[in-house]
């Protein structure tokens, strides 16, 4: 599966909190350029049924380490 971006993401280290997973994606995303991207990407996110799917939508849009 390709991301949407070549956005690099570090998610080590950041504590398991989904929203704070999101907020730093997002934030990522809008910095790299990409506005209605991190517009798109929170929606679905917030929109998913779980945390696994969260992490599975910031795979598509990021390069996560």
């Amino acid at each position: 599966m390709e991301t949407k971006t070549k956005v690099i993401v570090k998610l080590v280290g950041t504590d398991g909190n989904v929203f704070s997973i999101i907020g730093k994606v997002s934030k990522a995303l809008e910095r790299g350029g990409y506005p209605e991207l991190a517009k798109e990407y929170r929606e679905k996110c917030f929109a998913a049924k779980s945390y696994d799917e969260v992490l599975q939508w910031t795979l598509r849009y990021v390069v996560a380490e």
